[in-house]
């Protein structure tokens, strides 16, 4: 597959606002939220935040990151990360924590990025560890239908192993 990325257009919105298919995928992108998302929700988000970025596989729109917060030699935090339904399970996830990771330590010199996924999200544990992240923490948060959820964060360093490198 053939990725690109490039900065979200106000064109874009819509497209983004019909990748959560339901009210538990809304919230593993963007807690804050109300499903259904709406053009109002991420044109918002999108105007509170950092380097909001469409990504591409054969030029064909499969997914949306960007950050949330964005400190020069700090700390980078990705954020409201969405694959397409008709693209998972196709490598664009890792492509899109590549991407973003790279942009951290490039654009801001960032001495680490953060990322948060949720307990009832597996393709994110799964993933983000053989990309070099770890947890460091677990905040308690109320899940969208009730009860507990657990959001862990995890953080990868600059000098973290490439993911290339992983096994």
């Amino acid at each position: 597959m053939n990725f690109s990325h490039r900065p979200v257009t106000a064109d874009d919105v819509q497209t983004v606002c019909g990748f959560p298919q339901g009210v538990q995928e809304l919230y593993f992108m963007f807690p804050k939220a109300q499903y259904p998302l709406t053009a109002e929700q991420m044109h918002t988000a999108i105007s509170q935040r950092l380097d909001s970025t469409v990504f591409l596989a054969n030029g064909e729109f499969v997914g949306f990151a960007n950050f949330y917060r964005a400190e020069h030699n700090a700390i980078c935090c990705i954020g409201n990360v969405i694959v397409a339904p008709y693209a998972r399970g196709q490598g664009v996830a890792r492509y899109i924590i590549e991407t973003m990771t790279a942009l951290a330590f490039e654009k801001y010199q960032a001495r680490e990025v953060q990322l948060s996924c949720f307990n009832e999200n597996t393709a994110g544990l799964l993933l983000y560890p053989k990309l070099g992240f770890v947890p460091f923490a677990i905040e308690e948060r109320p899940a969208p239908h009730g009860g507990r959820s657990a959001l862990i964060h995890m953080t990868r360093s600059r000098g973290a192993i490439d993911a290339a490198q992983l096994p």
